[in-house]
């Protein structure tokens, strides 16, 4: 696997310590997993940037948590998050934001790898994965009711 970038735009991501680290973790381990050839690039942005790629790529007026944008060749693609969806999310479903934003990732680069969740096995399938590389860096499942 080739180099992973991370680059923060939304300086709102700067606020958390370790976070980027941490993020870079995760990407590893998920791409480590799946054997993902290629680097690929992480942006933490702002809603606005989030809104404007979904309206761009997907037709849809509106911020999302994470988009994935494979690529190809010796390139894996683009994952994106936004910052305050991503914040929102974490704090109803009572979970720290780097939680969270690592379980982005994480889904990002199944993307990146061809994963998919349009439909019910491919999504049990993937959130499997996602479950197992989460649990080896110490992140709770992501899919279980918080008590």
């Amino acid at each position: 696997m080739r180099g992973i970038t991370l680059l923060i735009e939304d300086p709102k991501w700067r606020g958390h310590r370790g976070l980027a680290a941490r993020l870079t973790k995760a990407a590893k381990a998920a791409a480590a997993a799946v054997r993902l050839k290629g680097g690929f690039t992480i942006l933490l942005a702002a809603d606005s940037k989030l809104r404007a790629l979904n309206h761009d790529f997907r037709g849809k007026d509106k911020p999302t948590n994470v988009l994935s944008f494979p690529g190809g060749g010796d390139y894996a693609g683009d994952i994106a998050l936004a910052y305050g969806v991503t914040k929102k999310e974490a704090k109803a479903a009572g979970k720290s934001l780097a939680d969270h934003a690592a379980h982005l990732v994480v889904h990002g680069v199944l993307h990146l790898a061809g994963h998919d969740h349009e439909r019910p096995k491919e999504a049990r399938a993937m959130e499997g994965l996602e479950v197992k590389i989460l649990g080896r860096l110490g992140i709770a499942d992501p899919y279980m009711a918080a008590p």
